[in-house]
């Protein structure tokens, strides 16, 4: 795993989330390489600037907001 700086981390995020139409916390995390607990604090923190949203399809996920 690698450590990012949350600046780092921010935009691995976005720029995964540019290529799928909603993932799973734990998948984004195993694409860029980072700890799952540090993905879920960033995609809470992007999704109070409301840069994603979350869907609930039976589980969580969270896309871009549009």
């Amino acid at each position: 795993m690698a450590d990012f700086t949350p600046e780092e981390l921010r935009a691995k995020i976005l720029e995964y989330l540019q290529t799928k139409d909603k993932a799973k916390n734990r998948d984004i995390a195993t694409a860029i390489g980072a700890n799952k607990k540090d993905v879920d604090k960033m995609v809470n923190a992007l999704a109070n600037e409301g840069l994603v949203e979350f869907l609930y399809l039976g589980t969580s996920y969270v896309t871009l907001k549009k």
